[in-house]
């Protein structure tokens, strides 16, 4: 059973699952530090060129299946258009509010 974005514990990565489910650019550089970092599968990526391709162009989406770590770690299922749909692990760092790092690959 999936946990609904408005549930998730912790209220940055709330912003932030719940602007890439909207598929809200503006939410989403809202819910990170301007400049926060990232990694997909051990390597860190351009967030920027990452987000646009995973998440806006391709219609990404998150289903939350579990949360840890006071809401900072999520195991979820992820698809979008490109890649379909995989399970995916995902760990936030965040600072005053938003999210200044997040790791993610699959589970």
């Amino acid at each position: 059973m999936s946990i609904p974005a408005n549930s998730l514990s912790n209220p940055a990565v709330r912003a932030f699952v719940t602007a890439l489910n909207a598929n809200d650019r503006g939410a989403f550089k809202a819910a990170l530090m301007p400049d926060a970092t990232m990694s997909d599968d051990g390597a860190d990526r351009d967030l920027a060129r990452w987000s646009e391709q995973e998440i806006f162009s391709s219609h990404g989406h998150m289903e939350v299946e579990s949360e840890t770590d006071n809401g900072l770690s999520l195991l979820a299922r992820y698809s979008n258009d490109t890649w379909g749909d995989m399970s995916t692990r995902w760990r936030f760092t965040v600072q005053d509010g938003k999210v200044t790092r997040f790791e993610t690959g699959q589970a």
